[in-house]
């Protein structure tokens, strides 16, 4: 009985200092006053050296007219590096496609966070990928690239390990990992300039993926708790602040939540929760959505945890799971994003995070989208004829002005001169 007493204050001990691994603070040492993004960086194409082919441009089989897995269509024209894509445009011209692998692409992509005033984004590393070594390999490169460009133009950045694919035993692979980057890539030993984002004036980690309930989650709790316990608490790579994705119904432990009592414990020791909207809300009921935030962030203030929701664009997910409507709940000539920055600002949040900077398969990206993809089987989705190619990015930008209070808070989305 002693010993586990002994164990869960081990586990849960607050307060501690930097590890000395880590530089005492960083250029960001806060997420407060931020909108940052989610960055996948996943996309291969053959011929980028990355050995993985069309990797999340399809599922399986071969890249064709007919056989894809993403719904929106990038806009090339400013990579530095494009594919030639068996897809034809409007003038029978070979319709490309990038790479994440490439460095000019990760370069171009935190270019325009900075041309448009998006603070940074936490780059997503899934579990399944660390037991992949090409996997691993393309991540670590993406990783690097994106460190470097971060600093290149004075962006935060993130490590965010998302859950999906884990399985139990798995948190062993999260921590050898994260002592990876703290050793190899020198993640959070750059000093005082460094980018990469504190919380708490402690580098901040993400575990996306906590307390969803679902067959197909092969972890538990349990599971989880090694990790959180060394982030927090190991003398040499720990004394780091925590943000756990959770599901929409974290506070009732019902729905896409766990049910079980103890994940409310173990929100109350970590530092941010943000919980996934993606998909629950459309713009005919953002009244719940703001309600929801309002009471989630009621519940943080009463057990100091600090609070982020989640925001996007719009979804489609039709040419990977061709049973399921393309454009399924519409953009709305960015009036359904607006809908959800003011209604999360009038509730005073302090930070944002916007679901995703590059997600093309889902339809949620918000970095430029081609207004003129190829047409054929496989359909894809553009934004409106009067909305450009970077009006999210803008957007995404005008969003960060209202949360610094630099502009009045608007509930009409900002036309772009």
């Amino acid at each position: 009985m002693h010993r586990n007493i002994l164990s869960v204050l081990f586990l849960f001990s607050a307060g501690m200092a930097v590890a000395q691994k880590h530089s005492k603070t960083s250029v960001y040492p806060s997420y407060k006053g931020l909108v940052m993004a989610g960055y996948q960086g996943w996309f291969n194409a053959p011929g980028d050296s990355a050995g993985r082919g069309w990797n999340h441009y399809v599922a399986k089989g071969k890249l064709e007219d007919g056989n894809c897995k993403f719904d929106m269509w990038p806009d090339t024209r400013e990579y530095k590096i494009t594919y030639d894509a068996p897809f034809k445009l409007s003038d029978s011209s070979a319709a490309k496609l990038f790479s994440s692998y490439d460095a000019s692409t990760v370069d171009l992509h935190f270019k325009w966070m900075k041309q448009y005033g998006l603070d940074g984004v936490f780059v997503q590393r899934f579990v399944s990928n660390l037991k992949s070594t090409r996997s691993l390999h393309h991540n670590n490169t993406v990783l690097a690239n994106a460190l470097r460009s971060a600093d290149k133009y004075g962006r935060a950045i993130g490590v965010m390990y998302d859950l999906s694919g884990m399985r139990a035993g798995d948190s062993k692979l999260i921590i050898n990992d994260w002592k990876a980057l703290v050793d190899s890539m020198k993640m959070t030993r750059g000093g005082k300039k460094q980018p990469y984002i504190y919380h708490n004036g402690k580098p901040l980690v993400t575990l996306w993926g906590v307390g969803f309930s679902g067959r197909d989650r092969q972890y538990t709790l349990e599971d989880i708790k090694p990790v959180i316990d060394f982030l927090k608490n190991d003398p040499d790579y720990g004394g780091c602040a925590v943000m756990l994705g959770v599901p929409t119904r974290w506070r009732e432990l019902q729905g896409d939540a766990v049910s079980d009592t103890a994940f409310l414990q173990l929100l109350k020791q970590i530092d941010i929760i943000q919980p996934w909207f993606v998909g629950r809300f459309t713009e005919k009921n953002i009244d719940q959505m703001q309600t929801r935030v309002r009471e989630d962030m009621a519940w943080c203030a009463a057990n100091k945890v600090d609070y982020v929701p989640v925001i996007y664009p719009g979804f489609t997910w039709h040419n990977m799971y061709p049973n399921n409507p393309q454009n399924q709940i519409p953009r709305n000539r960015g009036q359904f994003f607006w809908k959800q920055v003011t209604a999360a600002l009038q509730e005073k949040v302090p930070m944002l995070y916007i679901a995703m900077f590059d997600e093309i398969d889902e339809g949620t990206a918000i970095f430029k989208i081609s207004k003129d993809p190829p047409a054929g089987k496989s359909t894809f989705v553009s934004f409106e004829e009067d909305i450009p190619e970077d009006y999210y990015l803008f957007l995404a930008g005008q969003a960060r002005r209202m949360l610094k209070k630099e502009l009045p808070l608007q509930t009409t989305p900002p036309k772009k001169l």
